[in-house]
């Protein structure tokens, strides 16, 4: 049975969910989220968070990955199976994301700790606001043709290279995805050559200036401290 998700409130009333194990971690997240306005709620215990979401339906869920008695990876597919509920994970080991992304759980956004509580209050906020924006229908701003390896954004063609196409169609297949670079260097290139990392950089630059140029006036491809790229839906290119 799928769990409904909450009802629309206002984002400065929103209620957040705090799944931490640490109770010093948890009482800072917890103030400093208060103080901006949100509602809280801390559970230390991972057997504890189904119950308690599906009780009290929360608008946004921190949830670390290393919890006793079950883990946030499981968790955050058991909510996803049945709910929306936007989802940020936290984890102590940057290449701990990899790995997550890797397995596609769900997850809306990743944090790594040591972090600073202002940076997950303003991620709490953007993911947020990501889900209570109604956004115009993708045709309106950004059209892809696969077979014609060919983009248009607000009606205007893109001039295009190949790997650049290949790498806006792979960014707009998941708009909240954030990829790593290895994961797009699998895009760009089919027949799996050897290149570096850092390519994926100097396309991301090119294919960024472009939709900018197009009429984008917010930075439309974010990048990821640690990770890699995400086309972020807060900007206004959908």
């Amino acid at each position: 049975m799928n769990i409904p998700s909450s009802p629309a409130r206002a984002l400065t009333d929103a209620l957040i969910l705090i799944v931490e194990d640490e109770p010093r971690l948890a009482a800072v997240l917890s103030d400093y989220l208060l103080a901006t306005g949100y509602r809280c709620e801390w559970i230390a215990d991972g057997a504890q968070v189904m119950s308690a979401y599906a009780q009290r339906r929360h608008d946004l869920i921190l949830l670390d990955v290393m919890l006793p008695n079950r883990d946030g990876v499981s968790l955050c597919r058991e909510l996803r199976a049945q709910s929306q509920v936007p989802i940020i994970m936290v984890t102590a080991r940057v290449d701990e994301v990899d790995r997550l992304l890797g397995l596609q759980i769900g997850a809306d956004d990743y944090v790594c700790k040591p972090f600073s509580p202002r940076e997950v209050v303003a991620r709490v906020g953007t993911v947020l606001r990501r889900y209570h924006q109604i956004p115009a229908p993708r045709t309106q701003a950004l059209q892809i043709e696969e077979q014609n390896l060919r983009a248009r954004l607000y009606g205007r063609e893109l001039d295009l290279t190949p790997v650049e196409f290949r790498l806006l169609s792979a960014l707009a297949s998941s708009p909240l995805r954030i990829w790593p670079r290895e994961q797009l260097l699998n895009q760009l290139y089919p027949d799996h050559r050897v290149v570096v990392d850092r390519t994926v950089d100097s396309h991301i630059k090119n294919l960024r200036r472009k939709l900018i140029e197009a009429g984008v006036t917010d930075e439309p491809i974010r990048s990821v401290y640690g990770v890699g790229y995400r086309l972020d839906l807060a900007s206004d290119l959908y």
